[in-house]
């Protein structure tokens, strides 16, 4: 899962999608001088990426991108995921998608200081372009892929990934769909036993 879906499953905690949003900048086991709760939301991060990568309908979904994209279908699911979760974000929050996308915005803004590096330097460029919200666009999503594309020095190709979606779009929709719903009943369980 991407940027949206994980500050989505850290369930208005914000230590915890604090430490769910920075997870992919940390290493190892480095994480013991932060709060208590993002060190949760760190650990949360890890256990939704295992579970997703692991899915049999995920599966299903990168091996219709492998042939063309190959270890690259995995960040282009991540980001088509989060697509589906943008675009249908009513059917999961009563909080509007720009309200929501602004109070996250603002939260990390203001613990801008103990964020990693990594994530301080794309925050910027997050907010800018909107990326958590622009993600319910095809256009939002062409440019996360082009950006994506030009970090690969144009290797991955990911740049045509909405052809792919947009090709498929409906076949896509319903395996986030089906799949979303086992994870947020595992992400929700998670939470519980890191409480």
């Amino acid at each position: 899962m991407n940027f949206l879906a994980h500050l989505y499953l850290s369930e208005s905690n914000t230590n915890i999608m604090i430490g769910n949003f920075i997870a992919d900048h940390i290493k190892g086991n480095k994480f013991s001088h932060f709060h208590e709760d993002i060190q949760k939301g760190i650990l949360l991060h890890r256990e939704i990426d295992t579970y997703t990568d692991a899915h049999k309908i995920v599966r299903i979904s990168k091996r219709r991108l492998h042939e063309r994209y190959r270890h690259y279908d995995g960040v282009i699911i991540d980001i088509f995921y989060d697509h589906y979760l943008a675009k249908n974000w009513r059917n999961y929050s009563e909080i509007p998608l720009n309200i929501y996308v602004n109070s996250v915005y603002k939260l990390l803004q203001e613990n801008i200081d103990i964020l990693p590096e990594k994530t301080q330097k794309i925050l910027p460029y997050m907010i800018q372009y909107n990326w958590l919200y622009n993600y319910q666009f095809a256009k939002g999503i062409q440019e996360v892929l082009n950006g994506m594309n030009k970090r690969t020095n144009g290797k991955s190709k990911m740049n045509l990934a909405t052809g792919d979606l947009l090709e498929h779009y409906q076949i896509f929709e319903n395996d986030f769909t089906t799949f979303f719903e086992d994870l947020r009943e595992f992400s929700h369980q998670k939470l519980k036993e890191l409480s």
